[in-house]
């Protein structure tokens, strides 16, 4: 498929510097990455423009790279950056509502030092898990193309790859999340049951190596219309802490 990226080859035990040393190398190609005119010019635009709000913060306006722990057995799947959320700030689900629902909801659980995520340089760290998105740029009307879907594919596979070992949990958060995964885990090997899991709160699909867990997104567009509530959102999160303490099994 052109311009994706050749995942990594299958390898032995992953150490801890191994992964991380992956994913940095990983990162430094995501971020010069500019396969998508499209995106390349909405994120440079929002970052050049800016909203009135944050006029004097200094915006990321780059593809986002993943965040959280290398050795990480659960893995977070969203859409892809908000505008002026991580396209401003460089990293995941920060600078906006929608990053305070889902640290807020992993710091509940055990897995986020703190409940709030203001800047990159905030001091927030996670354990035992790690965030991420199906698309790296952000896209006018949180709505990217199937062609740069697909173009942004291979960064997502190469996460997998490198995370494999530990792997148990993923949780996708939106259909589009949902649909995006089980593309990936088919081009890994993976066998995806017939009919096809569907996308749903709290809808796990067992995929032997790991478990595929729906939740809606927390965006504003949900929480604030009630459909997804802080209660929903930690029924999601204690089902992956369970699954963390009997691990993975």
């Amino acid at each position: 498929m052109e311009g994706t990226i050749p995942a990594v080859g299958r390898r032995g035990p992953v150490t801890r510097m191994s992964a991380r040393h992956d994913l940095d190398r990983l990162r430094e190609e995501l971020i010069g990455c500019r396969r998508c005119p499209r995106l390349v010019e909405w994120r440079e635009r929002v970052a050049r423009e800016k909203r009135a709000a944050y006029r004097d913060d200094e915006y990321w306006g780059r593809p986002v790279p993943g965040f959280g722990d290398p050795e990480a057995s659960v893995m977070v799947v969203g859409l892809a950056p908000a505008a002026h959320g991580a396209n401003r700030t460089g990293r995941m689900f920060t600078g906006d509502r929608a990053g305070d629902w889902l640290y807020g909801a992993m710091h509940r659980a055990g897995f986020a030092n703190q409940p709030l995520s203001r800047n990159r340089n905030d001091g927030l760290a996670l354990k035992g898990a790690y965030v991420t998105a199906g698309v790296r740029c952000a896209p006018p009307g949180n709505r990217p193309t199937t062609g740069e879907r697909d173009r942004c594919a291979g960064f997502l596979r190469r996460e997998v790859d490198i995370m494999w070992e530990r792997l148990h949990t993923i949780v996708a958060l939106g259909g589009f999340a949902f649909s995006v995964v089980l593309r990936t885990l088919a081009e890994r090997g993976i066998a995806i049951p017939r009919p096809r899991p569907k996308f749903g709160h709290g809808a796990e699909a067992d995929l032997g190596k790991v478990v595929l867990i729906g939740s809606y997104h927390p965006s504003q567009q949900n929480t604030f219309t009630g459909k997804l509530t802080g209660g929903m959102f930690d029924a999601v999160w204690g089902r992956v802490a369970e699954r963390v303490r009997e691990g993975g099994s």
